[in-house]
């Protein structure tokens, strides 16, 4: 009995050893990067820009952001420069944004359309590695095509920035774990702007709205809290918690109105054309509202429509505690 004990236990390690094996040496699935070349057209360009800068909100990670004001606006010098997140956010490691300019020497200036394109889109670096997926290639994954090849030509547009950066280094065992995240993607169409739900649907996936306003345990999102907030940002000296924004009536934005929506955004238009104030730790935010206060009204009205079609959760949230 102990001998038929023993070889169960030898034959347990053993597999357990060879998942394990698996799971380590494993590669992320990969498609070759296309050999598209972007045309740089001036219309692409500026749809880029808008890309970039508000609806997929890359400044958001990638960019210098002066936090000591209002809804920390970029500093321009430092557009797309990249960042190491600070420790306190509680992240598996030291992760950085990297430096997306076209810098050849510490951004991507080396990096072809495609391989930029991969990376937006599935997750995979020039090197073959698997992006830490704080990167949210698994919302732009969705990106229409023409919309990720706008994003590429504002890319190739930036103002390089020499700025050295470290690597991402990310503990055992989501340094594993995360391998599976990357997939390729095949062409995706245009989302159709007639049908108001579906556009949002787009918009908000493309803003990442459910990464940050769905509470998360061990990297995955809590089950039926979707949009319900509740999400802690810990920064150096301040923290906030996410808002509810599915459309509960008491805890979440049931009572609210499509203009009360659209009027909420616009509070902060000044703000984004004329200057952010300075702002103490009570109004610190990372809610980008000076980037979506520039989104045009149809976009908003989208975006309020398809929340509007989400599971109503009660969950009442400080979002200053």
């Amino acid at each position: 009995m102990r001998v038929q004990l023993t070889k169960l236990a030898l034959a347990t390690v053993a597999i357990a050893g060879t998942g394990f094996g698996y799971l380590y040496w494993r590669e992320p699935a990969i498609a070759p990067a296309s050999d598209l070349k972007v045309e740089m057209t001036p219309e692409r360009v500026a749809r880029g820009k808008y890309i970039f800068e508000i609806a997929a909100h890359c400044d958001g990670c990638h960019s210098l952001r002066d936090f000591s004001r209002f809804g920390g606006p970029v500093v321009e010098s430092g557009r797309g420069q990249g960042v190491v997140f600070p420790p306190e956010l509680g992240l598996p490691g030291r992760v950085v944004a990297r430096n997306i300019t076209p810098d050849k020497e510490t951004g991507i200036g080396h990096w072809t359309d495609g391989e930029k394109i991969r990376a937006i889109r599935e997750g995979i670096s020039r090197d073959g590695r698997a992006l830490f997926p704080m990167m949210p290639y698994g919302n732009f994954r969705h990106m229409s095509d023409e919309d990720v090849y706008s994003l590429v030509a504002y890319m190739n547009s930036l103002t390089p920035v020499h700025n050295p950066l470290p690597k991402t280094e990310v503990q055992f065992p989501v340094s594993i774990l995360m391998k599976s995240a990357p997939q390729p993607v095949g062409s995706v169409p245009e989302p159709d702007s007639s049908d108001k739900v579906k556009y949002g649907e787009y918009l908000v996936t493309m803003a990442g709205c459910q990464n940050c306003h769905t509470q998360a345990g061990q990297g995955e999102p809590k089950k039926g809290m979707r949009l319900a907030g509740g999400e802690v940002f810990q920064f150096p000296g301040v923290k906030v918690v996410s808002a509810n924004i599915t459309p509960d009536p008491e805890t979440g934005i049931g009572r609210w109105s499509e203009q009360d929506f659209v009027e909420k955004f616009g509070q902060y238009r000044d703000y984004a054309l004329s200057g952010a104030p300075k702002v103490g730790p009570e109004a610190f935010t990372v809610m980008p509202w000076l980037m979506f206060s520039q989104r045009p009204e149809e976009e908003l009205r989208a975006i309020y429509a398809y929340l509007r079609t989400q599971q109503p959760v009660y969950h009442s949230v400080e979002t200053h505690p």
